[in-house]
């Protein structure tokens, strides 16, 4: 079933809105969630939270791309079960939020415009770098994927990864500075 269809049984409130978008993204969910999360039974919990959570906002939502509607849920809520489960202790995730907070402005500011510049210059970036790079940036800092993951799924070395996402960070924080926004 295309999503246009799933988005349509979501808003009629018809409950096989959730079994087709289960059939057809539970995997895409679960591997966003795997990557953040340590434990299978808290990757599976967060797909079926995901899917709670798109029944319950879909409407007044209407989610122009199913797929990555569903994958920033699934993000979020495994994120949020991360904090949770590792609030005293460093893993895996947070060192891939401390290399790219090399070159991304903390989110201090609660003004709306500061976040749509920075979205908009990293999507602008984003198409910038050429398709390659831009899947293994997405893959280690959208999906959360490690260095040697990211390796094997390319065909690189863990080396070449390491160092291409290290001048990609370079190359964004210059970028940054350069459309003035403030590191």
């Amino acid at each position: 079933m295309d999503d246009l269809k799933i988005v349509e049984l979501f808003l009629a409130r018809n409950e096989e809105a959730i079994a087709e978008a289960q059939k057809k993204y539970s995997r895409y969910c679960d591997y966003i969630a795997s990557n953040i999360l340590e434990s299978r039974e808290d990757a599976e919990e967060c797909v079926n939270d995901t899917l709670l959570r798109a029944w319950n906002s879909i409407p007044p939502a209407k989610p122009q791309n199913l797929k990555s509607y569903l994958g920033t849920i699934t993000r979020n809520l495994a994120l949020d079960r991360h904090d949770r489960n590792n609030a005293k202790k460093r893993s895996a995730v947070s060192l891939v939020f401390d290399e790219i907070s090399e070159c991304i402005p903390e989110a201090t500011s609660s003004d709306i415009t500061e976040e749509l510049a920075l979205k908009n210059a990293l999507n602008e970036f984003l198409l910038k770098i050429g398709e390659s790079k831009r899947i293994i940036f997405l893959q280690r800092y959208w999906y959360l994927s490690s260095v040697k993951d990211i390796a094997e799924n390319n065909g690189l070395s863990e080396n070449n990864v390491k160092v291409m996402l290290m001048r990609l960070r370079a190359k964004l924080k210059k970028f940054l500075e350069k459309e003035g926004i403030n590191l």
